[in-house]
């Protein structure tokens, strides 16, 4: 059964497709590429990049042609979601680590690939994920394991577990 709200309307393909089109202008912090100018950090200016978010067919491309190269990795991401100003390749590898770090981390925020503690402190307090956890630690079973159960099956172990429990 799928919860939902009341009256909600169906998303269209138009709206799954929305987000392509987004761009994202991000400041860059005068330390990650000022450095070497004198003066207090509060009167440079502010600098600006313009980003897109990755798409699943970005991700594929990237993930072939980096293999497990980190480094080329970064690259990429940043060679293709970098609107504002173009840049080459040869000119992300010529950037600083630093803010090749800032830009990394920027790209898979705006591209929805990062999650805040926020959001990992309601994953892991929601009820299945709580079951998921107590059942694999009860039982010793694998992630897999536990994936495989139906929800029938959590709430049966999870009772079983409650009345052995109480007889203890």
């Amino acid at each position: 059964m799928i919860v939902g709200h009341e009256g909600a309307a169906l998303i269209t393909p138009e709206e799954l497709f929305a987000g392509n089109t987004a761009t994202f202008d991000v400041e860059i912090p005068p330390s990650l590429f000022d450095s070497e100018r004198a003066g207090d950090p509060a009167s440079r200016p502010v600098r600006k990049i313009r980003l897109r978010p990755l798409t699943v067919k970005d991700i594929q491309l990237i993930a072939k042609a980096a293999k497990d190269d980190e480094v080329l990795t970064s690259v990429l991401m940043i060679q293709k979601a970098v609107v504002e100003p173009p840049l080459k390749q040869s000119d992300v590898a010529s950037m600083r680590s630093g803010l090749v770090s800032f830009l990394v981390d920027r790209i898979n925020h705006v591209s929805g690939l990062t999650t805040t503690e926020e959001e990992l402190r309601a994953i892991a307090d929601a009820p299945i994920v709580q079951a998921f956890y107590l059942l694999a630690k009860e039982f010793n079973w694998t992630p897999q394991q536990v994936r495989e159960l139906t929800i029938g099956q959590v709430v049966g172990y999870l009772e079983c577990l409650n009345q052995g429990r109480k007889q203890a």
